[in-house]
């Protein structure tokens, strides 16, 4: 008997642990009812299976009742999950190992798989587990064991021995953990691709060398001076002097704008290799 114990139910075992016996450290599954397990003669877990079943004949008068370890199993229960699980030897020992696997045993008897797939309520699941833990509220008004009982008592309510012992709000919001618990990771979306913008050059290799030296700066220069040439020996024939004007600025202001862009370059690569330098 060794089933993979998934992270939900693990929620859910620790929180019976922790309302049954009032903690859920590897103490708790030494417990016997009402924390009597000092009168036994060794510790629970150092029992084994068919030892305590003999034992728990006595619990009920010694004690008060039978429930024994972190999920408090009471001896009719222990003998039904042997029955039910031929690989349980009386000759094991009653390990928290062994009692995790057998209280997922009963949670699956209860509907666990069932809540978790959506086809049974949070309120019906809660009811079912106030069925076999007494400690558990029913979520809703409900017809208990012995009376009609309100949300938020024991499913056992009347039998002058067991109470909630935890509300039903907690109990709403650990389920709620342990549905959510299945859910599948967001999906995280790949890092869009960061856009460089390439500078538009005329010989890009050029980059590193000064920018007074620089084929790209000295054609744009010779384009300016051209048109300006041009404009004044045109200037008295030709087209009209305000078109030849007009045209003759704007190659001159595209010139500019491309020997300032040339000198933006050679700054920005100095400066990017002194970076790459310290």
């Amino acid at each position: 008997m060794n089933r993979t114990i998934p992270n939900g139910a693990r929620i859910l075992l620790a929180f019976i642990r922790k309302t049954e016996v009032g903690r859920d450290d590897r103490a708790s599954y030494d417990v016997i009812y009402g924390h009597k397990q000092g009168r036994l003669p060794k510790r629970l877990t150092a029992m084994t299976y068919g030892d305590i079943i003999d034992a728990q004949r006595q619990w009920s008068k010694n004690h008060g009742s039978s429930a024994a370890g972190a999920y408090q199993f009471m001896r009719a229960t222990l003998i039904d999950l042997a029955k039910a699980n031929p690989s349980i030897a009386g000759t094991d020992l009653f390990t928290p190992e062994l009692q995790d696997q057998l209280g997922y045993q009963l949670l699956l008897r209860r509907g666990y798989d069932l809540f978790m797939d959506g086809k049974i309520s949070r309120t019906e699941f809660g009811k079912r587990l106030a069925q076999e833990w007494a400690s558990f509220p029913v979520l809703a008004s409900v017809k208990g064991a012995h009376r009609q009982v309100p949300r938020g008592s024991s499913y056992y309510m009347g039998d002058k021995l067991n109470k909630a012992l935890v509300s039903p709000e907690k109990l709403e919001a650990v389920l709620d953990q342990v549905k959510a618990s299945r859910q599948p990771a967001p999906i995280t979306p790949p890092p869009q691709p960061i856009v460089v913008e390439k500078p538009v050059v005329a010989d890009p290799g050029e980059l590193g060398t000064p920018a007074g030296k620089s084929k790209t700066v000295r054609t744009w220069a010779l384009a300016g001076l051209g048109s300006i040439v041009t404009a004044v020996g045109n200037f008295m024939g030709g087209l009209d002097w305000r078109v030849q004007l007009f045209i003759s600025a704007m190659i001159v202001a595209f010139a500019v704008y491309g020997i300032k862009r040339r000198f933006d370059l050679a700054k920005a690569v100095r400066d990017l290799k002194a970076e790459f330098s310290t």
